[in-house]
C-alpha cells in the first residue's frame, strides 16, 4: 500500500501531462524517501533486455553532495548556454517556436541555478562492463534504461512530484562517480531532480504536426 493517494488521472492523462518542471519545483518542502521508493518500485517494473535489470538507482538527498552535484551541473550548462545548441536560441526564424523555446531557455537557465536546492536528485545508472559504453549504435544499452527513467517520472506526476529530465551533469561524470562511490562498471544515464510542484497546471504541450513526423511502409 502506498503513502500517498495517487492522483485521479487517467493513462493519457498522466502521459500528456507529465512535463519537465523546473521553475515550478518546490525548494523547500522536503519529499519523504518512502515515495521515491514508491516511484523506483514502479519504475523497475519497465522491460530491460533480457531481463538484466542492470540498472541502479542513487537517491541524493545529503545537501552537501546535492550542492556538489548541483554546481558540476551549473558549469556544464553555462558551456551548453554559450553553444549553437541552446534550448532558448532554437528556431529563431519561426516566431512561434522561437517563443516556447525562449521560454524553455529562461526555465532551464533557472533550473542550473537551483539544481543543487532540490530536495531530491535521482541518478538514474546501469552496469556496463568494465565500464566501456559500447561503439556504435548504443540503443541496445539505454534502452534497458530509459523507459524506466521514464515510468519513475510517470510515477513521480501521479503522486504530485515534478522531474526534470537532465543529462548535462554528463560532462562531469567522472567527478559526479567520485562524489557518490559509484564502483567503474556503473555508468549514469540521467539526473532527475525530484521536489512537490507548485500549481497543477499542467496540459499537452505544443507538438509538430504529426503527420511531418509519421511514415508509413517508407520515409
Amino acid at each position: 500500500m502506498g503513502i500517498m493517494v495517487t492522483l485521479s488521472l487517467g493513462p493519457d492523462e498522466l502521459l500528456t501531462t507529465t512535463r519537465t518542471v523546473r521553475k515550478r519545483l518546490d525548494l523547500g518542502r522536503p519529499v519523504p524517501i518512502e515515495l521515491v521508493r514508491e516511484c523506483v518500485e514502479i519504475a523497475v517494473q519497465a522491460p530491460s533486455g533480457s531481463n538484466t535489470q542492470g540498472w541502479h538507482w542513487v537517491v541524493v538527498t545529503d545537501p552537501e553532495k546535492r550542492a556538489a552535484i548541483g554546481e558540476y551541473y551549473r558549469r556544464s550548462f553555462t558551456a551548453y548556454a554559450k553553444s549553437r545548441a541552446f534550448a532558448g536560441r532554437l528556431y529563431e526564424g519561426d516566431r512561434g517556436r522561437a517563443e516556447v523555446q525562449r521560454r524553455v531557455g529562461s526555465s532551464a537557465s533557472y533550473l542550473a541555478e537551483h539544481m543543487g536546492e532540490v530536495p531530491v536528485l535521482l541518478i538514474a545508472c546501469i552496469e556496463v562492463p568494465n565500464g566501456k559504453l559500447p561503439e556504435g549504435n548504443q540503443a541496445g544499452l539505454w534502452g534497458s534504461l530509459l523507459p524506466a527513467v521514464w515510468s519513475y517520472a510517470l510515477a513521480a506526476r501521479a503522486r504530485g512530484l515534478g522531474t526534470a529530465w537532465t543529462t548535462l551533469h554528463l560532462a562531469y561524470e567522472k567527478e559526479v562517480a567520485a562524489l557518490l562511490g559509484l564502483p567503474p562498471e556503473v555508468r549514469q544515464g540521467v539526473l532527475m531532480p525530484t521536489a512537490y510542484y507548485t500549481g497543477d497546471s499542467f496540459k499537452p504541450a505544443p507538438r509538430v504536426p504529426l503527420d511531418d513526423v509519421l511514415h508509413l511502409d517508407t520515409w
